[in-house]
Formats: C-alpha cells, structure tokens, sequence
C-alpha cells in the first residue's frame, strides 16, 4: 500500500544524517513506495477548523552533503495525508505544545506519530515519574529549601531543566559544592518551570542506556559512554555508541512501561535508563535508531513503519 505522509521537522538541510532517526524513518518509508513531503511547524496555519502548512514532496538520499531533493512547496490541508510524522526536536515549550494542539484536529482520521495529546500530557521528565520505584530518588521543584533537603539527603545530585533535551543545562552538584547557590540562582532567573532534581547515578561512568520501544515493545538498545571528564552521555555532547544487551531489571522495565505507552498511542519511544534506573522516557522525537542498527540490532525504523501500516489497514 502507498500512503501519503508528511514529516513535520526541523530544517531538513541542518540535519546530521548518520545519526538522525527522523531521516532513518524517511529512508525506510521512501523505500516502502510512501509518497513523502516535509513541512516545518512553522508554517503551519489553522483557518477555522482545517490545519495547513506550506508542503513540498520530498526524496531522500543517504549521501552526506547532497542527502534530500525538495519540490516546490504550496500550502495544503494536512488531512490530506494518511500519516503524519511529528519529529521536531525539543524545546517542549509553547510552540511545540502549539503544534500538539493543532495536529490533534486532524487526529487519528490523519495518523500523527505520535499521538499529539499525549505528547502534551506526557513530558518526559514528568511522565517518567509514574513510575517511581523504577527511578532513582527525584524531586521536581524550584523551591530551594526542598532541594537543600534533597541534597543532605543524598550528598551528590545532578540538576537539570524540567523541559531541557539533548543533555543541556545538566550539572552534578556534590554535598560540598560551593557552586550551589550561584546554580540555584542561575536556574531561577533562567527556567520559569520547576526543575528535574536526582541523586547522582555513579554508573553513569559506564553508559547511559537507550533503549528502544515501537508500540510498547522492545525494538533495540544502545549503550552511551559519556566523554572522558563530562557527565553527559548523550551522543550530541560527544557520548559514544557502544553495542548492548538488556540485563533482567530492564526487560522488567521494558514490560512494565510497555502498556502504559500503547495506551497513549506512542508507536517510538526512547526510554534511558543508567545502572537499572528508569531516568526519562522520550515521546516528543526520540533518537537512537540509526545507532541500535549500525550496531548489528533491531531495525526500529522498520518496525515503526510496520505498525502504521497496519493501522492503516485498520489492523
């Protein structure tokens, strides 16, 4: 079957294609027979109750430097697509959560990967939290006398922003870190929104996990080694790729999270889970696909793909 489907991105020109899951996901629907287009949000438009953006057909090549051809653009109705992949990157701020309201008027009749009210409802820091006992110790507050407790709690915290993405703004802060104050105050004037406050995870050292879900199932795992003397092991701040294996205690994540996120129509997901501890789970544009291939495992791409033709098909 050939669906029309429109990729809702960031520039397609400023994008890194050995690493990026959302050209991964364009490459495998283009070799399916899908007729792909790309829009940016910030085209998009409402005239009463029908949602537009300025569209153009697009193919894609994975050729660095000459990767993506564009036809001419003209604005259309998104209703027109059987599926939508909604891939921009973070922030979580007000004009992604913009893009959430208006794609869900044309939700599910136009399929969005993925669902864009549960997106809104389910940031990942905050949506993680309905899982406590597979977390470390975390507070979510900007009250500093409830993070001076957290902190002679447990000595070694890391703080980061609420809606932060990519490992930005995150800092380790010891029990005698005499930089405290001057981050607190930092944060205050920067981040309106509380913030993300955890006890420091020493097996950091040894990789934050990636770990792959297509709706709710396990779809490949790859381990990130931080850079020597940085905490962040995200592969955008220089985190390396390394192939793994699930240990017991995330496969018991992985099953216990898996419902929770079929519920919501969440078709990929990227949970992240360092030393057997659940810290976030990814649904706005979750990355790792490419890497978990290039590695020897599962094509998540694939599987993706599989699911919305089958939904498609009303299976």
């Amino acid at each position: 079957m050939m669906l029309k489907v429109a990729v809702q991105m960031d520039p397609i020109e400023t994008i890194k294609i050995q690493g990026d899951t959302t050209f991964a996901l364009m490459l495998e629907g283009q070799a399916r027979g899908h007729a792909l287009s790309y829009y940016n949000p910030d085209t998009m438009a409402m005239r009463d109750s029908a949602v537009s953006a300025l569209v153009a057909p697009v193919e894609v090549r994975d050729i660095e430097g000459d990767h993506y051809g564009l036809g001419d653009y003209e604005r259309r109705s998104l209703s027109d697509f059987d599926a939508i992949l909604m891939r921009q990157d973070p922030p979580f701020d007000m004009h992604y959560i913009s893009a959430t309201h208006l794609l869900e008027h044309i939700h599910p009749k136009t399929l969005v990967v993925n669902d864009p009210a549960h997106v809104r409802n389910a940031p990942e820091k905050l949506f993680v939290m309905n899982f406590p006992d597979l977390m470390p110790p975390t507070l979510v507050t900007r009250d500093r006398a409830e993070i001076e407790a957290f902190r002679a709690e447990f000595g070694d915290i890391v703080m980061k922003p609420l809606y932060g993405h990519g490992g930005g703004a995150v800092f380790r802060i010891t029990r005698e870190d005499l930089n405290f104050g001057s981050l607190y105050d930092l944060f205050a004037v920067t981040f309106r929104e509380p913030w993300v406050v955890q006890r420091f995870l020493p097996e950091v050292k040894d990789g934050d996990k990636r770990i792959l879900l297509v709706d709710g199932e396990f779809a490949g795992a790859v381990n990130r080694v931080p850079a020597e003397n940085d905490l962040r092991s995200n592969m955008v701040r220089g985190g390396a790729a390394r192939a793994t294996d699930l240990s017991a205690r995330e496969r018991e994540i992985c099953e216990r999270i898996g419902p929770a996120l079929r519920e919501r129509g969440f078709l990929l997901v990227g949970i992240d889970v360092i030393g057997g501890n659940l810290t976030e789970i990814n649904v706005t544009s979750p990355t790792g696909v490419r890497a978990v291939k290039k590695l020897g495992g599962p094509d998540a791409a694939a599987l993706v793909w599989d699911r919305i033709e089958a939904i498609r098909k009303g299976k």
